[in-house]
């Protein structure tokens, strides 16, 4: 009986255990940082000027406004870089996301019909590149944005593969 109970309670241990997260790079977290920085410095400038010349010096205080959004989404961002995350699973991909409202997506293989890697200019300086995977439903399309990218088509490659496999029935 004691043998029977540790074999039952290793399997449930195995089943605990959950997939191996991987998080996103922390380029990600400078280049959203970056842009944030990049709009609302300039605005906070332009509404101070704008606010001086058009209604007095003591209306250009509203220029604080979006100083206190940069304020604001700076530690955002980094709870929100720090909620993404993704798992390669024997059957599908998972990828979740979110720090109020939590988003687990859950990609099966064989529903894949099509694996991209993108990379616009910013993304490319700063060593940068997203994974999309479009599916048949386009609701459950889903998107991995800031991986590096030598594992962006790593994982490209990869679920190619595995996409073909499942969806040929192998």
């Amino acid at each position: 009986m004691g043998t029977g109970a540790t074999g039952i309670t290793g399997e449930a241990d195995s089943v605990d255990a959950g997939p191996e997260w991987t998080g996103l790079p922390p380029g990600l977290l400078r280049l959203r940082r970056l842009l944030l920085v990049l709009w609302l410095v300039p605005l906070t400038l332009a509404v101070a000027l704008l606010l001086t010349i058009l209604a007095g010096p003591a209306w250009a205080a509203f220029a604080l406004l979006p100083l206190a959004v940069l304020v604001w989404g700076w530690p955002m961002l980094g709870r929100n870089w720090r909620s993404w995350r993704y798992a390669e699973r024997a059957d599908d991909l998972l990828i979740s996301r979110g720090v109020m409202w939590r988003e687990e997506t859950i990609v099966p293989y064989g529903r894949m019909q099509l694996v991209e890697v993108t990379s616009g200019p910013l993304e490319r300086k700063f060593g940068l590149a997203s994974l999309q995977l479009h599916t048949a439903a386009a609701a459950t399309d889903a998107r991995i944005p800031g991986l590096a990218p030598a594992e962006a088509e790593r994982l490209r490659d990869r679920l190619t593969e595995l996409g073909e496999a499942r969806s040929a029935g192998l």
